[in-house]
């Protein structure tokens, strides 16, 4: 008998779950009134000092027995088992169908007991809207508060109310943002965030694995808007390939010849374009190269209403709001020949890998998980747990079938769709791309196959396609992640022809997602079938298999020509179905070490944040800043005066543009400069006259404290935003010295700290600058308005 290690691990929760099931009879019993009072019940409880882990049992049965009465439905035994898992902190893995959404009413329930802070995070804000009223009802019917956090038709929200519900379901990035901004207030009363208690995050590898490596940034306005962008791009279109620039193995990435950047210079008639003296020049080549070579319309981005929108490259979904940085989303405005938009510049940055660490307690539900495992056990502390399914799955997976070629693999996929189509069996094509989505579509169109396409659609729409998709006769293309949440329920008959056929056109790179497409069939025991049609010219295995295959690739092309290999017909050797396997794994291999990368190079950010935000919590809620005002005199003061080579010029340009605008150079005795305990003192006398000078109008500690107040913050917040904005760009400098052969998180981390160093200097001369040098307007009823430098 082989033991399961799962089932061992399970044995604690399933035995709390016996528990609940038996207080089934019991409750049923309870009266409305009386199963509504076990929400104060529990409440008083916890007050008295209880734990939840205490009163988990009672509160699951009182919650199960109200998703009953209000919804309809009550938990089976395998849901409470999740429900169990996801309070313990854990991720449980359940098949698409076993039932998520009412598996969450009583995780939430239960921590929804503790007051506000606790939160379910779904993929989107269609899901969010859907599973906030639809579960609602039930937390509202037992005397909680709950809502939705985000608007399904972007009407604004009144953000402190919100989040002052005890549940609030909403999305990874619209929380994550509210937690940027809540950084960025003036006063604490303007916060929005409660606290951070506790997550149960849906589709749970979708937002802490795939989304979780690219940042939430709160952007502003660049200082100095490039006028380059146009010129270079016209420059580079007029490049010879091979010739002027060349490509890597993998088409990724794309620089210039020496023979290219000769031309450059001839062209551009300048010397050393590589030279610091033209740095600005050559970097706006290199974008426009980037921007024209590696990055494609109708992939990464779409052009619509004469605006560049970035894509979501698995989904095809428009990503609305969002730009890409240090000048790359300009230079593909002028690729298209577009209006340009505003540089921007990074104000506020968190991955989501950082943020959800900051929760309390932290759970999730996915059907795919057990493959990155160990991933959420070592970047999130998350142990991953396979809950068994309600009734057996039956549904069928074959082996991939392997094609030499992308045109044969089309071919073998639109026969097979075919003969589904003939018998009027559902069929749901998964392709990789927007782009691919698009031509699997043309090609059904031409035989004759009626279907719909998933791709970069509303969500809601989403929703109404997927819910439809197991119909008899429907064909459905879809990109991978379309319509996620969303169970494909099979129409009447359908089961006798089979259930629902998942054909994917290729491997994703990740197996996880490949995973999440076979479980879009045989929900809830329902019959179902899945297969992967693959080819040797699919992205996974041109971007990351071995040269030679390259080198097979070609021999399998001659040998058609020769009549030695029939068309169309698959590849059935171990070899060729272990090019895709393995070409899968070493693609999943690096997209999980660029993660623990970010989540390494974040972690030097987090640390920084944190310290920064902290000090920020403490200027706005302290009383009275002169202590800490006095510390800021005091390192800044000494910090300036032991500078080198420090002279009375540069003295006094500092004093008149720190200090006092009114100071006379002619006062500087030369003596001044021999020690630095002497020009430290000098500068302390003035900018103490110079405070006094303000104190004339600041006639009391409240008015004083207020101006202090308000000059930290505007220095700190300048000092950080030019501080995010530095780390953001280090990064991708960081990332090419890898190719150098040194260690880019090393890098990184060492850069970052000489930066912090720098920045604080900044925060203390601003904080100064600001105390002594803002216009001071006194107004109606003695109010004073505050004007900075």
């Amino acid at each position: 008998m082989r033991f399961d290690f799962n089932d061992f691990r399970l044995r604690k929760y399933s035995k709390i779950t016996k528990k609940i099931l038996t207080l089934d009879k019991e409750y049923q019993q309870l009266t409305d009134e009386q199963l509504q009072a076990k929400t104060t019940f529990f409440r008083e409880k916890l007050a008295q000092g209880a734990s939840l882990d205490s009163i988990l049992v009672d509160a699951y049965a009182t919650i199960r027995e109200a998703d009953y009465r209000i919804l309809g439905l009550k938990p089976f035994e395998n849901q409470v088992l999740g429900g169990v898992i996801l309070h313990f902190g854990a991720v449980a893995q359940m098949n698409t169908g076993e039932g998520k959404t009412l598996t969450a009413t009583m995780p939430m329930y239960l921590n929804g007991l503790t007051d506000p802070g606790n939160f379910l995070v779904t993929v989107n804000g269609y899901l969010a809207n859907r599973d906030a009223e639809e579960t609602g009802k039930v937390y509202h019917w037992m005397g909680l508060t709950s809502t939705a956090g985000v608007s399904e038709d972007d009407e604004e929200l009144d953000m402190h109310a919100v989040y002052n519900h005890d549940i609030v379901y909403t999305t990874n990035s619209a929380l994550g943002f509210d937690y940027l901004t809540d950084n960025l207030v003036e006063n604490v009363t303007d916060k929005k965030l409660n606290g951070l208690n506790f997550a149960l995050v849906d589709e749970v590898d979708s937002v802490l694995l795939d989304a979780a490596q690219t940042p939430l940034v709160i952007s502003g306005s660049s200082r100095v808007q490039s006028n380059l962008f146009n010129s270079t791009d016209r420059i580079v279109k007029s490049l010879q390939k091979d010739k002027d620039y060349e490509f890597s193995e993998d088409l990724k990435s794309v620089w210039f010849t020496k023979a290219g950047i000769k031309h450059l210079e001839e062209y551009l008639g300048v010397d050393d374009l590589v030279s610091p003296k033209w740095s600005e020049l050559y970097r706006h080549l290199v974008l426009a190269l980037q921007a024209n070579y590696t990055i494609k319309r109708n992939l990464d981005y779409v052009v619509v209403d004469n605006q560049v929108l970035l894509l979501d490259s698995e989904n095809g979904r428009a990503l609305t709001g969002m730009k890409r940085e240090s000048g790359i989303h300009q230079a593909m405005e002028a690729k298209e020949e577009v209006p340009l938009t505003d540089q921007t510049r990074s104000m506020a940055s968190i991955t989501l890998q950082n943020f959800f660490k900051m929760f309390k307690k932290l759970s999730g539900m996915t059907g795919t998980a057990v493959t990155s495992a160990r991933e959420f056990m070592d970047v999130y502390n998350l142990p991953v747990l396979r809950v068994p399914t309600h009734k057996p799955n039956i549904r069928i997976d074959r082996p991939d079938v392997v094609y030499a070629t992308m045109d044969e693999k089309i071919d073998a996929t639109i026969k097979l769709v075919k003969k589904a189509y003939e018998i009027q069996r559902p069929v749901l094509l998964k392709t990789g791309s927007l782009s691919l989505s698009r031509l699997y579509s043309r090609v059904l169109l031409k035989n004759g196959i009626v279907h719909n396409v998933l791709n970069a659609q509303s969500a809601s729409k989403e929703a109404l396609i997927v819910a439809d998709a197991g119909q008899a006769g429907a064909i459905t293309v879809a990109t991978s992640m379309a319509g996620r949440g969303t169970d494909i329920k099979l129409g009447p008959g359908v089961k006798e022809k089979g259930g629902l056929l998942v054909i994917g056109t290729e491997r994703m790179d990740s197996r996880r997602v490949d995973d999440q497409l076979r479980g879009r069939a045989g929900r809830q025991g329902d019959p179902g079938e899945s297969i992967f049609l693959v080819s040797l010219d699919d992205k996974v295995v041109i971007e990351n298999a071995p040269e030679w295959v390259e080198k097979y690739r070609i021999r399998l092309a001659q040998a058609l020509k020769d009549g030695k290999r029939k068309y169309g017909e698959p590849l059935k050797g171990r070899r060729d179905r272990n090019i895709v396997e393995r070409a899968q794994q070493a693609a999943d291999a690096q997209a999980e070490a660029g993660r623990k990368s970010s989540v390494k190079m974040d972690d030097t950010l987090r640390i920084q944040r944190e310290m920064i935000y902290d000090f920020r919590d403490y200027v706005m809620s302290d009383g009275d800043l002169t202590e800490i005002t006095q510390r800021i005199w005091d390192n800044f003061f000494k910090a300036y005066a032991r500078q080198k080579n420090l002279t009375r010029e540069k003295l006094s340009d500092f004093i008149i543009n720190n200090l006092d605008y009114n100071y006379n150079n002619l006062q500087i005795d030369s003596k001044i400069l021999e020690s630095p305990e002497q020009i430290e003192q000098y500068v302390v006398n003035i900018a103490k006259q110079k405070w006094e000078d303000q104190k004339v109008i600041l006639d009391n500690e409240f008015k004083q404290n207020y101006l202090k107040r308000l000059s930290i913050l505007k220095a700190l917040d300048m000092a950080w935003i030019e501080q995010v904005d530095n780390l953001t760009q280090l990064k991708t400098v960081v990332s090419s010295r890898a190719l150098g052969q040194h260690n880019p998180i090393f890098e990184y981390e060492k850069e970052a700290m000489n930066s912090f160093k720098q920045m604080k200097k900044s925060f203390w001369r601003d904080t100064i600058k600001y105390m002594l040098l803002s216009d001071l307007i006194v107004g109606k009823n003695e109010s004073i308005k505050v004007e900075f430098p």
